[in-house]
């Protein structure tokens, strides 16, 4: 049997572009094979150990540690700056970030001598009052490295922030975190290997510089002589040291690039989640690993809920201007799902009330208390966004502990509050956990024990069950309204779902293209809506047109009779539950007043019953809901030809 390779798919590189990507690399690696074939291995060990050699070594590697240093010091904010502010002069800024990298090196040494010499702009001052003389001194070596190697750890951070999406940010900020504190807690930590791969670049170009230095610092022993001008010398009396002591360069420079793998480029790093702790299945919702979890009230003095046992209540006061406006109020303890089609404005609202959003400006009052000019960490408002923007880098109890700790908990307090919450919404047993780790409906429950940790005073939820199994879901929604019904501020919950919205909310807001179109309560919503994207996510059909005296002139074409219509020509919305509309084979005959032909085009089930999509010319698509048997005994299949009947009683007109 013979045996085949497996071959990679595609077509063979065509040759016009093969052979000159194949000279490149002989023209990139002919010089460094060069120093390799030229190299006299057997005094390799002498040359290195050269005492003018072991000096130069050692003066390079001071220089470059210290150019790393002051890099870290003035790079990390800058290439923050760049990735996250948005300023006049940002390119310009940008572009003098690059200038060193395609500068000449001896141009950038004759720029640092005319800015830092003893006749340059600032080199007399510099002498005169702090006695510090820059050329010819190891410092001006220091000063030459960064210029030249700061740029490397500033473009590859700010690739890697980048890459990181702001909303873990504003997350950390929502919980009461400050800007320096989210920076080294969570923004740091999370670009981590683009700090290493910039850092290590930056200390490769250091220990390599040589035109700014010996431009700028000059060439003296012990001095400002690095390891690469003592190449230079070597060179001219000594080429086999020469060689050598390239040799060693090309090995530390070779070594870094290797060890970065690629990452120099600040892209993100894919890396295997470490392994969950071996369990054979997850404990019941409420219970946790220390047996101590469960779903009760907090522990009396334990310092949990603090807002429900001192019982702290604020309303809601907001001012929306944008492209989402409108004006919202509420008692204390209110919930409001905020629902509506996509693109409506319900994340900008959440947003706007965060201080998180230049689309939209609240003037937004807590508890009387007027909180628009404070920033986002110092309002009280805690959010959970869609995906729940957990810092991958802390566990589960840490993650639930931030918004304390920020806050200036102790950490004993803040954890033990942490692990309640945790134990409270089902996942204490998760606490050591990483996100990483935890499946997509775990993740989400820790991110409200989150934000429910973080005592906020205005509760904002972008669908926070969507991850979640139905089981684990009805959970969760229980938890939930438990909490919030001793809840002292307002919670606000976007969500698609009609059963989140009549279960959870007092008030449910209707938004379309950013403005309220509805805003009552959830029975008063379901019987009237005044959206045909709310009457379609309650399951009924919503046809939006004109009244007439007999019912309505429909916008997508079509009359519907209705028994109690409303003034003609004001704008309204009829409403027909699936179980009203009849599907017959023939024409019916009888009391029914709407009657259309239309074919089907699907059938899907919904619980015991099945709901059909009818078609028709004579009126928009609608839906049928009808049992199994009924189907079969009509003979119901896609592109069956129907007649659906609705009478005049069965529908609802509500003005617009």
């Amino acid at each position: 049997m013979k045996h085949t390779g497996t071959r990679r798919s595609g077509t063979r590189p065509p040759l016009t572009l093969a052979v000159p990507a194949l000279l490149a690399v002989a023209l990139l690696t002919l010089p460094l094979i060069g120093i390799l074939v030229r190299t006299e291995w057997s005094e390799l060990a002498g040359h290195l150990t050269a005492p003018g050699t072991v000096t130069a070594l050692r003066l390079s590697l001071l220089v470059s540690f210290w150019a790393l240093g002051l890099s870290l010091l003035l790079g990390v904010p800058l290439a923050w700056l760049l990735a996250r502010v948005s300023f006049r002069g940002k390119a310009l800024v940008r572009s003098l970030v690059l200038l060193p990298m395609v500068l000449p090196p001896t141009v950038g040494g004759v720029a640092l001598l005319l800015a830092f010499g003893r006749r340059g702009l600032l080199g007399p001052w510099l002498e005169s009052t702090f006695g510090i003389t820059l050329p010819f001194h190891t410092s001006g070596a220091v000063l030459a490295a960064t210029f030249v190697a700061m740029p490397f750890l500033v473009i590859s951070l700010e690739g890697a922030l980048g890459g990181l999406r702001p909303r873990y940010e504003e997350t950390a900020a929502s919980l009461g975190a400050s800007p320096v504190r989210v920076f080294f807690t969570v923004t740091l930590p999370m670009v981590a290997p683009g700090v290493v791969a910039g850092a290590a670049l930056t200390w490769a170009r250091a220990l390599g510089e040589f035109g700014a230095t010996i431009t700028f610092a000059g060439n003296l022993p012990g001095t400002t002589q690095t390891l690469p001008l003592q190449v230079y010398l070597l060179l001219q009396d000594e080429p086999e040291a020469a060689t050598s002591v390239s040799l060693l360069l090309l090995a530390i420079a070779m070594g870094v690039l290797i060890a970065l793998r690629g990452r120099w480029t600040g892209a993100p790093v894919q890396r295997k989640p470490r392994p969950a702790p071996e369990q054979l299945e997850d404990p019941e919702p409420g219970t946790s690993d220390s047996g101590t979890g469960t779903d009760s009230d907090p522990v009396a003095g334990s310092g949990f809920d603090e807002a429900e046992q001192s019982g702290e209540r604020w309303s809601l006061h907001a001012e929306v201007t944008g492209f989402t406006s409108l004006i919202l109020d509420a008692e204390p303890g209110t919930t409001i799902a905020v629902v509506g089609p996509n693109g409506a404005g319900k994340t900008t609202l959440l947003r706007a009330l965060l201080g998180l959003t230049p689309r939209a400006h609240a003037d937004l009052a807590l508890g009387g208390t007027d909180v628009t000019a404070l920033p986002p960490h110092r309002r009280r408002v805690a959010w959970v966004p869609q995906d729940g923007a957990l810092f991958p880098h802390m566990s589960a109890l840490a993650n639930t502990a931030y918004g304390l700790r920020a806050q200036g908990v102790a950490r004993k307090e803040a954890r033990r509050a942490a692990r309640h919450w945790l134990d409270r919404l089902g996942v204490g047993h998760l606490a050591h956990r990483r996100p990483g780790q935890l499946s997509g409906g775990q993740a989400q429950r820790v991110a409200l024990a989150r934000a429910l940790a973080a005592r906020p005073r205005l509760l904002v939820l972008d669908e926070p069950l969507a991850a979640l199994d139905q089981t684990t879901r009805a959970h969760v929604r229980h938890t939930l309204r438990t909490h919030l019904a001793r809840f002292g501020g307002v919670c606000l919950i976007v969500t698609h779902d009609p059963v989140e919205a009549v279960s959870l909310a007092d008030r449910v807001l209707v938004l379309d293209e950013g403005r309220a179109l509805q805003d009552d309560s959830p029975a008063e919503v379901t019987r009237h809506p005044r959206s045909p994207w709310v009457a379609r996510m309650l399951g009924r059909n919503a046809w939006p047109g004109t009244a007439t005296p007999e019912g309505l002139a429909l916008e997508e074409g079509g009359v519907l009779v209705a028994a109690d219509p409303p003034a003609a020509g004001a704008p309204a919305l009829a409403i027909v539950a699936p179980e009203a509309v009849s599907v017959h084979r023939e024409k019916p005959a009888g009391s029914p007043r709407n009657v259309w032909p239309g074919t089907v085009r699907e059938i899907t089930a919904s619980g015991s019953r099945l709901r059909v999509l009818v078609t028709s010319d004579d009126v928009p698509d609608l839906v049928a809901e009808i049992t199994p048997q009924a189907a079969a005994e009509l003979g119901l299949a896609d592109g069956v030809p129907v007649w659906t009947s609705v009478k005049a009683t069965e529908t609802t007109v509500v003005p617009l």
